[in-house]
């Protein structure tokens, strides 16, 4: 009876599916013909709906024949309900085109294009329309990235990688193999000033990249762009003041699998003292063991706490939608660090490679407590006058601990088999503190239909401190493979910090006219900034009061140590406290033209710069002092085929240069981690010539497809390398330095394409670049002796990848959304030496990241993130075809020397969104 009964209900649900239809459409925005993504498809008093997908469309399957009510709804857009009626087996398709629930008349206060400004739909409109070759991330794809900072962002567009700080995060980025010193950084299209303590170039991990619209990365530059970009320029587009009340939060934490296998070393870097004694005291004080705390040597180690994550927005439109207001936050503490190795080697006396003498094992633990805030008011007095007021601080405060054991491999020193080795430890704590803050008063005026005048007016500064830097190293000892530490040596002290303050005035003039049939725009314009930094160092050199003091008996903690003063004053005279100003003033006359099915703009830009220095010292001498003074004209030229409303061929020519930074050109030296490094007073800017060709595809609103080649040609450019010092002889010193002319040359490919619930991001970048420069080399004569020469080769740009991908994976089901991100960068120079064949080279690696996100309801969200999944070093070595270091640990792979090895382990990210 049971098997009748199942085969009954066996056949009853065969006839119910082979008599069920379906309804399956698309949804789009009415203005624009845009797919919606995520629009809810319900049919009424029934268990059966949908989502629609990348591409806008929907199926729902299995209904019985009958008369429903099928509503369509997306959060700000007004729902529609429809009746479709199912005969038997038939499909039945029901497009819907969806309005925004606020309509925008035409004396609205912002000039809309259609388009919620984060989408993709917006980014590919942005992308197709531009006046040059540019790239665009679109704020919902940063939101659903697994990416935290914009640094990590960023390595998503073609022809980008990344270079990674101490901890593994993204931090600067590489356009087109060209090294970060070659890109410049614009918020809402103004250029900010970068807190680093030594070059131009902005840090990109500062950036939450929650306060993100979107991330536009252009590849040419045309008249009206500031010309100091060879490799590129990166706008980072902020939150705008949407239409009608907006409010969004999100709350987040994670963890890192690093601090599962070891504690997490910190201090109470909130106590640390921010100046020094001399900045306290006077430059007449002599400072004593008093004045400096305990704070910086006094250690923890425990498990760190969880990582805490947060961001909000709100915005609203007011008085008739003629104010508008956008406020936003992000809040992020984070605890990160890696375990890593690295090898000192000694001068090359011979073709085999370097000889490696120390082996260091670190240990870093950091702290990063990164946030901000941006405010944007717009007001329209009238139809033709608008007035906007832009403000943010952004704020990132980097407290690391770097413990770090070294053993000696010199003959004598190490003893692999007998477990015996001479070995140092030293414990180093340091404090960074950069912030951000720009301020922007901007004006439109339509003063008449073809006429229109555009100002701005920026206050910006950044600031860099490094308080307290405190680094205390102690001797030790292997013996029959037990070790011990024994007696502290000379620590040191240091004060660095710096400021970089710019105001800058914008005015630019556009006048539309007609040439025949042809429309033509003329624009004009120029830009005055002044910038000034100032640079403060201070350095005291500190010996413990009992040289033969040993820990475990006479200390058990650094805190306890006692110190004298080497250098009461500290070394405040040096090069590296220094004020330096830079004036540059410029102007650009730009001409667009666009008959049937073309685009055509070109024009010149001039620039002129004022850059100097001047060395600040302790005693009140004669200030060393120092300028470069040049003008600089600028043609671009770039051609844009229509043939039809899908499709565009891009042809662009740019001549743009590189400055050098201020601290490139003062004549400093200081010892840093590594090496010494030197600035060069000489140096000159780099000027490229640069050509772009691309073809674009976009079939629909959110596909694309694109193919390009650029070519470089730079004179002068600029690069740092391992030089012997020419005063001292044997010592190495790390300095900028020219060398001759370089070309650089490459292919891009980007695809984008959405079927239904699945999408799919590639791109990838092949890169080949040379440039020539002398290397040095000893080689023995008939007799034995070494003898030195130089010769002369051929190598690519530091930092430049041959190849470079991007994959991405996407999924959306049922409120579900989720990637499996992957990027590649090939191998690359990570330091130039000045001996033949013995550049580092970082070795080529695969990141691998996720993301996963429910929708609940039309509000809610919850997310995860995962990053760095394969757990992938940083691998620095030096390529040798023999190598002197067989034996030695770590030294596995044959034909290679490794330098460095940087583990940084997996972390995770789980949190929840809302939205109003």
């Amino acid at each position: 009876m049971g098997k009748i009964y199942s085969i009954i209900v066996f056949i009853s649900l065969i006839s119910f599916y082979s008599w069920a239809g379906s309804i399956k459409g698309k949804v789009s925005e009415l203005s624009s013909g845009e797919p919606i993504t995520g629009a809810v498809i319900r049919v009424e008093n029934t268990m059966y709906h949908d989502l629609s997908g990348y591409d806008g469309s929907y199926t729902i399957k299995n209904l019985p024949a009958g008369t429903y009510r099928v509503t369509i709804s997306f959060i700000t857009f007004q729902s529609i309900t429809k009746e479709v009626k199912i005969s038997g087996t038939e499909t039945v398709v029901l497009d819907a085109f969806l309005e925004p629930s606020h309509k925008q008349n035409l004396q609205e206060v912002v000039v809309k294009t259609g388009r919620e400004g984060a989408t993709d739909q917006t980014a590919r409109h942005l992308e197709r329309s531009a006046d040059q070759v540019m790239n665009i991330v679109s704020g919902r794809s940063i939101q659903l990235s697994p990416d935290l900072t914009v640094a990590n962002v960023i390595q998503r567009v073609s022809g980008v990688s990344i270079e990674r700080n101490s901890n593994g995060d993204g931090q600067y980025a590489i356009v087109r193999g060209m090294d970060k010193r070659y890109n410049y950084t614009l918020v809402n299209g103004v250029k900010i000033p970068s807190p680093d303590n030594r070059y131009r170039y902005v840090p990109l991990d500062i950036f939450p990249s929650d306060l993100l619209d979107r991330l536009e990365v252009y590849k040419a530059l045309t008249p009206s762009m500031e010309g100091d970009a060879i490799g590129g320029a990166v706008n980072l587009v902020m939150k705008d003041a949407p239409n009608q009340h907006l409010f969004t939060a999100n709350v987040s934490t994670g963890y890192s699998e690093l601090f599962m296998n070891r504690p997490f070393m910190s201090y109470d870097w909130k106590s640390v003292t921010k100046k020094s004694p001399y900045e306290r005291n006077g430059n007449q004080y002599n400072a004593t063991p008093a004045d400096f705390s305990k704070v910086t040597s006094t250690y923890r180690k425990q498990s760190p706490p969880p990582n805490v994550l947060g961001g909000f927005s709100w915005g609203n439109r007011f008085f008739n939608q003629k104010l508008g207001i956008i406020v936003a936050g992000s809040y992020q503490n984070t605890y990160r660090g890696s375990n890593s190795l690295f090898f000192d080697s000694e001068t090359v006396n011979t073709q085999k490679g370097v000889t490696l003498t120390k082996l260091s094992e670190r240990q870093y633990s950091e702290q990063q407590l990164r946030y901000g805030v941006h405010t944007k008011l717009d007001y329209r007095l009238n139809d033709r006058h608008k007035l906007s007021l832009y403000n943010a601080f952004i704020n990132l405060s980097n407290s690391q601990i770097r413990d770090t054991k070294s053993t000696q491999l010199t003959i004598g020193g190490y003893d692999p088999i007998a477990g015996n080795a001479t070995l140092g430890y030293d414990t180093r704590s340091r404090l960074t503190q950069q912030q951000i803050l720009t301020s922007t008063l901007q004006g439109k005026h339509q003063i008449s239909d073809p006429f229109e005048v555009q100002w701005s007016a920026v206050y910006s500064k950044a600031t860099n401190q490094q308080p307290d830097q405190t680094q205390v190293p102690l001797l030790g000892e292997r013996k029959n493979f037990i070790e011990t530490r024994t007696t502290v040596q000379d620590a040191y002290r240091r004060w660095e910090h710096n400021s970089d303050t710019d105001l800058a005035a914008y005015l630019n003039f556009s006048y539309r006219s007609h040439l025949g049939q042809t429309p033509l725009e003329w624009k004009a314009g120029g830009l005055y900034r002044t910038k000034n930094r100032s640079n403060f160092y201070n350095n005291y050199q500190l010996r413990p009061s009992n040289l033969f003091a040993r820990y475990g008996e006479d200390f058990t903690s650094y805190d306890q140590i006692n110190w004298t003063i080497q250098n009461p004053r500290g070394s405040v005279g040096s090069a590296m406290t220094y004020d330096a100003s830079e004036k540059t003033a410029s102007g650009y006359l730009q001409a667009k033209a666009t008959p049937l099915h073309w685009e055509i703009l070109g024009g010149v830009r001039v620039e002129h710069t004022d850059q100097g220095y001047e060395l600040k010292n302790q005693m009140g001498e004669d200030r060393p002092t120092g300028h470069q003074i040049y003008t600089d004209v600028l043609p671009s030229l770039h051609l844009k085929y229509m043939p039809n409303g899908q499709t565009n061929w891009r042809a662009s020519y740019f001549r743009s240069l590189n400055r050098p930074g201020f601290f490139e050109i003062v004549p400093y030296n200081v010892v840093q981690e590594e090496y010494q490094e030197r600035g060069n007073p000489d140096l000159k800017r780099a000027i490229a010539d640069n050509i772009d060709l691309r073809y674009e595809h976009f079939p629909t609103h959110t596909d694309q497809f694109m193919v390009g080649l650029f070519y470089k040609y730079l004179q002068n450019p600029i690069e740092y390398t391992l030089q012997r010092d020419p005063v001292r002889g044997q010592s190495i010193i790390y300095t900028p330095g020219n060398f001759g002319n370089a070309q650089n040359a490459g292919l891009e490919l980007d695809y984008i394409k959405y079927f239904s619930k699945w999408g799919i991001k590639a791109n990838y970048t092949y890169t080949l670049s040379r440039i020539t420069s002398a290397k040095f080399i000893r080689t023995r004569d008939e007799n034995g002796d070494l003898v030195p020469m130089y010769v002369h080769q051929t190598r690519p740009l530091y930092g430049q990848s041959a190849h470079i991908g991007n994959l991405t994976v996407l999924y959306r089901n049922d409120g579900w959304d989720a990637q499996v991100a992957g990027s590649y960068t090939g191998e690359r120079i990570n330091t130039v030496s000045q001996f033949l064949n013995n550049d580092l080279w970082q070795k080529a690696f695969i990141q691998m990241d996720a993301s996963l996100e429910k929708a609940i309801g039309h509000r809610w969200v919850v997310f995860a993130k995962a990053n760095n999944l394969l757990n992938t070093p940083l691998e620095v070595y030096i390529k040798n075809a023999e190598s002197v270091n067989e034996g030695l640990p770590y030294q596995t792979e044959a034909g290679k020397t490794l330098i460095r090895r940087d583990y940084y382990q997996r972390s995770y990210v789980f949190g929840l969104r809302f939205k109003l």
